[in-house]
């Protein structure tokens, strides 16, 4: 259903001011006309919420009656085919629909007679109709009421019952934009609606300028426009001169042509002459030659013939030769092989001795550490007692000063104590 959420976000005019601002100068003015009606309907009326509730209640209001309008507009072809959306509604929707449909029925009958029969005929008949409006207007508000209370079925039946088309769409359509009037005036405080004003005729004066500029822009269009029909019409004169002056030249090209054809066939002809006399004097060239050739070939065949004699002599030496170099290599290759042998050997002696050695060294670098620690440990064995010692030696001086001291101080208490006596002896 078409019903209006109340909270959401709120779309502030300055945004809307400044997304339709920018126009494009030089545009005709009907329209730039067009988009300054149109810049204060740029508002996006799904996404603005109102904020007082009192503008909730009444958008909510508005958002309830267009979802009535929209199934109240459906309820006709629903009930044209109740057989096919039978199971679709549930009984008792059906049964209230087909309660609307025998009302709706005997309204059109009354209405098909009331305009036969006597003036009390006419005020029965308008009573009865007043009546049967009343039960009409209870039984619509019944199915409407049983249809808005299954929300999910009203969108189905919209999905399949609707009439595109339909003599109510355009009033729907109306009272839609009137929702979305009524939410843009609710929306709009008096400062903004002041903006809003200031906006339009900034927008009026922009327009204004627009169509000066266009004007003369036009003016401008039409100067260049002439210039242009004037400039052509010297090219169209122009270009008849040419043509002109063309058909001429067709004409010193056809003799020029027959001047150069009579020229190139004596060129041609004293171009077969030349080229005989050439053949004639290459074909005795080319006798001369086959007889040079000929006595050459002779002289070359007996070169020949003993070149042949001298590779094979050279090649029966390469096969000697070939032969003592297989049989140096083969004694050279056993010779390899012992020296090979004894140097496998030598290394697998090597690899055993490195092993030992490394061991040996591991074995040194152990009693080395050991060696180290225990010098480490005499050297602090040594430190400890040379320490101990001195520490002794203190703790013995100190111990001799502190038995003296206490001798001597006993010896002076004696004293003193001697002196005392013999003091008051005297006194007595």
């Amino acid at each position: 259903m078409a019903t209006g959420d109340p909270a959401g976000l709120q779309v502030p005019y300055q945004d809307v001011k400044q997304r339709n601002k920018p126009l494009v100068k030089g545009m005709a003015a009907p329209e730039l006309a067009a988009i300054a009606l149109d810049a204060t309907k740029m508002l996006d009326l799904c996404l603005v919420k109102p904020d007082r509730i009192e503008a909730k209640r009444i958008v909510t209001v508005l958002d309830e009656t267009i979802a009535k309008l929209e199934m109240s507009s459906l309820i006709p072809h629903i009930i044209n085919s109740l057989d096919r959306f039978a199971d679709m509604l549930g009984p008792e929707i059906t049964d209230s629909l087909i309660e609307h449909r025998k009302l709706s029925n005997e309204m059109e009958h009354l209405l098909g007679s009331s305009a036969e029969g006597d003036t009390r005929r006419a005020e029965e008949q308008r009573g009865c109709l007043c009546l049967l409006e009343q039960r009409l207007k209870c039984s619509l508000r019944t199915v409407l009421r049983l249809l808005l209370a299954n929300p999910s079925l009203c969108q189905a039946l919209k999905y399949k019952a609707w009439v595109k088309e339909s003599p109510a769409e355009a009033f729907i359509k109306a009272f839609g934009e009137f929702r979305n009037f009524m939410l843009e005036r609710l929306l709009t405080s008096p400062v903004e609606e002041e903006e809003k004003i200031r906006f339009m005729q900034d927008v009026s004066l922009q327009v204004k300028k627009d169509t000066e500029v266009l004007t003369a822009l036009q003016a401008e269009l039409a100067t260049a426009t002439q210039a242009r029909e004037e400039e052509i019409h010297k090219k169209d004169n122009t270009i008849k001169d040419l043509k002109t002056s063309m058909q001429g030249l067709a004409k010193d090209r056809a003799a020029s042509i027959q001047q150069i054809e009579e020229e190139r066939e004596k060129r041609q002809e004293e171009a077969l002459r030349a080229s005989q006399a050439r053949r004639a004097r290459l074909q005795r060239d080319i006798r001369e030659l086959e007889a040079q050739l000929g006595a050459l070939v002779m002289e070359h065949r007996a070169s020949e013939l003993a070149l042949r004699k001298r590779k094979r002599r050279v090649e029966m030496e390469i096969v000697n030769w070939i032969q003592k170099y297989d049989t140096d290599m083969g004694e050279k290759q056993a010779e390899y092989d012992e020296v090979h042998a004894a140097y496998a050997e030598e290394k697998a002696q090597l690899a055993l001795l490195t092993e030992k050695r490394a061991l040996l060294l591991q074995e040194c670098s152990q009693i080395e550490e050991e060696r180290r620690t225990q010098q480490k440990k005499e050297e602090e064995a040594l430190k400890e007692l040379t320490t101990m010692t001195l520490a002794a030696t203190r703790i013995q001086a100190f111990w001799r000063g502190y038995l003296v001291r206490s001798l001597f101080k006993s010896k002076r208490k004696k004293k003193k104590k001697g002196k005392g006596k013999k003091g008051k002896k005297a006194k007595k």
